[in-house]
Formats: structure tokens, C-alpha cells, sequence
């Protein structure tokens, strides 16, 4: 992943701390962000992650030594700070996070003014900027001042809903906070929209001891539990850095982030942004295109990764967009997906509807997904597999936008692609017949081995 031409994955610079991303590569890092964005204000924010507290004081000092102002941020969620950048009229920001990856990694997440992570074309102006080492030098030292930026994050996200109308409905929600930095602000949103919230894992904790980092179905029992146990209207998950968030109804059944994005997203074309356009992923739920097509609304579909759904929402100027992780962007507040948000837009839809969450998500069209993970020693393994599992059968067709999209009708489709962030292979999948699923996937997985041993 940090070779000597690619810095950046899917999201940002990442790495195992103190091996692939060590402190002179870090110092590096900075000289180079210091050298694309020129001059500062520079907002610098940070997760709970253990390494954060040396890599943001390395990154501050570096950017000073050349000139560049900074604002401390502290200890915030990434889209905290995303929005802040924006809303401060800083010239960039940088967010020290690995955001879901397990607690040995660490990275770094330049933001551009307009609080979105930089598009892909300057993250290559970045790493010829670092492969030439030809950084800026400064005459002068940059100063460093604090700020606190929640508070004015979080009355601006109040001022994007109805808040009498939430503080009626009382809710009871489950917050699993994941060890992470989430648990600074959105607990402190719901309690002013009149909820009883219920925290698990509310300490943060770089080590992320009580179930990781992230938010995976499969890891969040506990929750399901407590949301059961409690009589909660609904639990939600965030990971490390607060911008995903996955949700769990009052029956303990927890939904993937396309489900209940689209659930939301239901909801806000039908009482909010009549027709509004949506972007997504290519791995995104079928289900999702069904009801954009019933309220009059088009999706477009781009590569996985929140940068590629952010800029191309900035792009077409759309302000509704999700992930199937767990990113919910809305962007009338800010084009980037953020946990905190999408939290408060479900208590808002909960507010709207006499439904339970159950029945809200029963309503949606019925599809079977699967979602899985191979790891392998390196990229050229995997880019073999997504190269050859096109050539397996005869689907009805092959979609190439990332990895490969394989539809075997027009309600049933296999996708493979390479984590952008580690040596994986993922693996999705989704059907009407869940027999039908199964069988593919199992089909797919015997072809993924079989490639794998030549």
C-alpha cells in the first residue's frame, strides 16, 4: 500500500504504525501536504487511536516549520472536523485517523476546503510531490492555536431537523460507540432532541477492546441485546472515527447501511427532497434503484469509496448519497458521510412514522445479501482473481466500474473487488432467491480457491 508511488487507498494514507508508516514517512507526508496546500489556516484533528497524540503533535510541528498555520481541533469525529474546515474557511484540513482498520494502523486524511477528502487528481499531485521530495521551505514559523469546534458543529446539525417534533417522539436509542470518537458528540445531539440514550462502549480507547473498530453485523450482538433487553426503539453502531454508523431495530435485527440508508433516503424523498438525485456505489443494494425509481429520483453509481460518492455529489451538486458500510452523506450539511447525522435523521424519520423500525424496514423490498472477506499476502493475488472470475460461466453481463460486477439476472448479482485499505478481497453479493445466492456464492468462492492455487 505505501510503495514507493501510491500513498493513498481507498481513503486516505494509511498503514501499520512504526513499520509501513513510520516516522520519517510521516514526516514526509506532512512536508508534501504542506507543499499542496501551500499556505494555512490547516485544521488538525485526530481520533482516540493510541499513535494519535505523536503523529498530530509530528504533523503540527512539521507544518509550522514550514510556515503553515494551524488550528487545533483536538480529539473530534472525522466529520466534525470535515465540516469545520469548511465552515471555518480553512485552506485544508487533515484528520489523523485510520477509521475502521484494527488498532495497529494509523493515517492520515486531507481535507480540502470545501470539507471534502482531496479528489483522487490531487492525491497523485501529492504523491509526485512526495516522490520528488521537493517540498516547500518556509522564512517563517506557523503558529498553532486551539479551538473547540463541536459545539458549533452540533447546533448545525440540529438546525437541519425538527427539533420539537423529535423531542416528542422520546425516544430510547442504544449507542454503541465502539471505543471510538463519536462518543464526543453524537450522545450530546440525541440528549437535545429529548432522547434516552443507552451507551455501550463508551470510553475511547485506541485499542478498541470491546468489539473493534468496526461496525460489522457480526460484532454487534451485544447491541441487539441490550436494544431487546432495554425496550429501545432502535440501537446504532459507529466506528472509530465516527463516520459510519450501522443501525439495529427494536426487534434486535441489524440492517446493512444501504438498507436503512435507503430507508432514510425513502424518507427524505418523500417529505423533504421530492426527486432529489442519490449517489452510491456500485455495491450498493438493488433495493435502493427500486425505490429511487418509484418517488421519480435517479441513482448514480460510482466506484467504492466516500471520496468518489462526495465528489461526484459535489460535482452534480446532489446532496443525498450512502454506502453500503455505513456511510450516510447529506449534504445540506456537509458532502461526506458522518455517523452523527445519519443518526439524527433516523430519529427524525422515527418521529415522522407511527411504524416501529421493524416495520418501516419490513416495508422496503425484500433482497438476501451476502458481504465477505479473503485476506491474502498481497494486491497482485487478488487483482489476479478480479482479473480471471469474469471469464467463470455465462452471467448476463459484467460491470468493470470497480473490480467485477457479475449479474446473473437481472435480480442477482456477485461482485469482487481489492480493499483499497488492506490485502483483501471482498466479496458481495445480492438476490431476490435467497437460494439462489447461496448457491452463486458458493459457486464463486469454489472459482476464487481454485484461481488462487495456480
Amino acid at each position: 500500500m505505501l510503495s514507493d508511488t501510491r500513498l493513498f487507498g481507498t481513503n486516505g494514507i494509511r498503514g501499520i504504525y512504526g513499520t509501513d508508516l513510520n516516522m520519517e514517512l510521516i514526516i514526509d507526508i506532512a512536508h508534501s501536504l504542506a507543499t499542496y496546500f501551500e499556505k494555512g489556516p490547516i485544521l488538525l484533528g485526530h481520533d482516540g487511536r493510541e499513535t494519535n497524540e505523536i503523529i498530530s503533535s509530528v504533523v503540527n510541528a512539521t507544518l509550522n516549520s514550514v510556515g503553515l498555520d494551524v488550528i487545533s481541533a483536538g480529539m473530534v469525529p472525522t466529520p466534525c472536523l470535515q465540516y469545520c474546515t469548511k465552515k471555518m474557511l480553512c485552506n485544508g484540513g487533515l484528520m489523523i485517523t485510520a477509521s475502521h482498520n484494527p488498532p495497529e494502523y494509523n493515517g492520515i486524511k486531507p481535507i480540502s476546503p470545501d470539507g471534502i477528502e482531496i479528489p483522487r487528481e490531487d492525491e497523485i499531485r501529492v504523491e509526485e510531490i512526495y516522490n520528488s521530495k521537493n517540498f516547500r521551505e518556509g522564512s517563517y514559523f506557523g503558529e498553532t492555536t486551539e479551538e473547540t469546534i463541536i459545539p458549533s458543529y452540533i447546533a448545525d446539525v440540529l438546525n437541519l431537523v425538527g427539533v420539537e417534533k423529535i423531542k416528542s417522539r422520546n425516544l430510547k436509542i442504544v449507542m454503541d460507540f465502539g471505543n471510538g470518537a463519536q462518543a464526543r458528540v453524537a450522545p450530546y445531539v440525541a440528549k437535545k432532541l429529548g432522547a434516552h440514550i443507552i451507551p455501550m462502549n463508551g470510553l475511547i480507547d485506541g485499542s478498541f477492546p470491546a468489539r473493534g473498530s468496526e461496525p460489522t453485523i457480526d460484532k454487534l450482538g451485544s447491541m441487539a441485546s441490550m436494544v431487546k433487553a432495554m425496550g429501545a426503539d432502535f440501537g446504532v453502531a459507529f466506528d472509530g472515527d465516527g463516520d459510519r454508523s450501522i443501525f439495529c431495530d427494536e426487534l434486535g435485527n441489524i440492517h446493512w447501511g444501504d438498507k436503512t440508508g435507503t430507508l432514510l433516503i425513502r424518507h427524505l424523498l418523500s417529505y423533504k427532497h421530492r426527486k432529489s438525485n442519490v449517489v452510491c456505489p456500485i455495491n450498493t443494494s438493488l433495493v435502493l434503484e427500486k425505490i429511487c425509481n418509484e418517488l421519480g429520483s435517479r441513482v448514480i453509481y460510482t466506484k467504492v469509496g466516500s471520496v468518489e460518492v462526495s465528489r461526484e455529489m459535489l460535482k452534480r451538486n446532489t446532496l443525498l448519497g450512502l454506502e453500503e458500510n455505513g456511510g450516510f452523506m447529506y449534504g445540506f450539511l456537509n458532502q461526506v458521510r458522518d455517523g452523527c447525522m445519519a443518526t439524527t435523521l433516523m430519529m427524525e424519520m422515527m418521529s415522522t412514522y407511527k411504524e416501529s423500525l421493524s416495520e418501516l424496514m419490513f416495508s422496503l423490498p425484500t433482497t438476501f445479501q451476502y458481504k465477505s472477506k479473503l485476506r491474502y499476502a498481497n494486491k497482485k493475488s487478488i487483482q489476479l482473481i478480479v482479473d480471471k472470475i469474469t471469464s467463470h460461466g455465462s452471467p448476463k453481463k459484467v460491470e468493470n466500474l470497480d473490480g467485477a460486477k457479475i449479474w446473473i439476472d437481472d435480480e442477482t448479482w456477485i461482485m469482487v473487488r481489492a480493499s483499497g485499505t488492506e490485502p483483501l478481497l471482498r466479496i458481495y453479493g445480492e438476490s431476490t432467491d435467497r437460494n439462489l445466492l447461496n448457491s452463486k456464492i458458493n459457486e464463486y468462492t469454489r472459482v476464487i480457491n481454485d484461481i488462487f492455487k495456480v
